[in-house]
């Protein structure tokens, strides 16, 4: 059964989240959610996922999966919001673990974050078959942007996370923790063996000045057309690419709270006594 997918572009972020079902009064997933955040206030908001919740209720939908791509670092998850609201299993890749390990260092939690996991409700394995409500989806390991990432293919369609982005823009980088540019080449390719008419959803987009937001392409496009891994373009070339590129990238505006965050599945982090909940930010670390 070919899923119906709905498009929630944020202008803020430039992220876009997805609403998957399989029929109106059905099952349905939502893809990668963001939590609004004010970064001078330090106050987190519920614009964006309102909209999911509304259009969700307006099609009358049974949430059963909120799914992450992985850890993002460009903007807050608002998965456990959405949880709270509508019920359904949050997911990640089984690799997370590895990133809270890193991030716990670089923050200094304390012995009350355990790296293992648990914050998710399911950690998906590579290979790993899922339903959602009528339709069975497929998670694809795209390591290399982060040790975590990995993609969701339903039928036609593969949900890349930030794996690639549109032939334009190119590929994610690879420089944050753990990140490693000639995983990120493998993980591509397998993304760009599938035939050539694959749907491919972006989780960002980036756009240039001459056209507006597009979040979808398919496998020959990127195979024609990707600046970064167009069809001839070897690995050695695209790793030497890719780590002269991040080395002039700066790091994402809100990289330090949203990790906090999306780490521990869309919680907030613990309240202090005073039951305020503070975001850690290491000085002259990163």
């Amino acid at each position: 059964m070919n899923p119906t997918i709905q498009a929630f572009f944020d202008t803020v972020t430039q992220t876009i989240s997805y609403v998957i079902f399989d029929e109106a009064g059905g099952c349905c997933a939502i893809i990668d959610p963001v939590l609004d955040y004010d970064p001078k206030a330090g106050k987190t908001l519920t614009y964006n996922a309102d909209k999911l919740i509304a259009f969700i209720h307006d099609q009358r939908l049974s949430v059963q999966w909120i799914l992450e791509t992985h850890a993002h670092a460009d903007h807050l998850s608002s998965a456990d919001y959405l949880k709270n609201q509508l019920g359904g299993k949050i997911a990640i890749g089984r690799n997370i673990p590895a990133v809270q390990k890193t991030f716990k260092k670089i923050f200094n939690f304390g012995d009350e974050f355990i790296p293992d996991g648990h914050h998710f409700d399911h950690l998906f394995s590579d290979g790993e078959s899922f339903r959602i409500g009528k339709i069975t989806a497929k998670v694809i390991a795209v390591s290399g942007h982060t040790p975590a990432d990995i993609a969701y293919q339903i039928n036609n369609v593969i949900f890349v996370g930030d794996t690639l982005f549109m032939p334009d823009v190119g590929t994610a980088r690879a420089d944050f923790p753990g990140g490693d540019a000639r995983q990120l080449f493998k993980s591509i390719q397998k993304i760009l063996a599938f035939p050539p008419e694959t749907r491919l959803l972006m989780c960002h987009d980036y756009p240039p000045t001459n056209r507006p937001p597009e979040w979808e392409c398919s496998v020959a496009e990127q195979r024609a057309r990707n600046i970064h891994i167009h069809a001839g373009i070897t690995e050695d070339e695209f790793v030497k690419m890719r780590t002269e590129r991040d080395a002039t990238l700066e790091m994402p505006n809100l990289l330090l709270p949203a990790i906090q965050i999306n780490i521990r599945g869309g919680k907030l982090p613990p309240a202090e006594p005073n039951g305020v909940a503070y975001f850690k930010i290491p000085i002259n670390l990163i």
